[in-house]
């Protein structure tokens, strides 16, 4: 959880510091970055889910 609170902070600060110089944020829009982070995100988690269970996997093919 640490991890998670110490990004958030960091992403706050940034994206104070480009407003406080009238740069654009480094990210797409909010709602589209928001999905592709949380694609990304269960894109590996189902990659993960098929390495460990593989072997379960190739037991089901007859």
């Amino acid at each position: 959880m640490r991890k998670e609170i110490l990004s958030l902070l960091v992403g706050i600060t940034v994206g104070a510091i480009f407003t406080a110089v009238k740069l654009p944020i480094p990210a797409p829009d909010a709602l589209s970055g928001v999905l592709g982070v949380a694609g990304i995100f269960i894109g590996k988690k189902i990659v993960e889910l098929l390495i460990a269970n593989w072997d379960k996997i190739l037991s089901l093919i007859p």
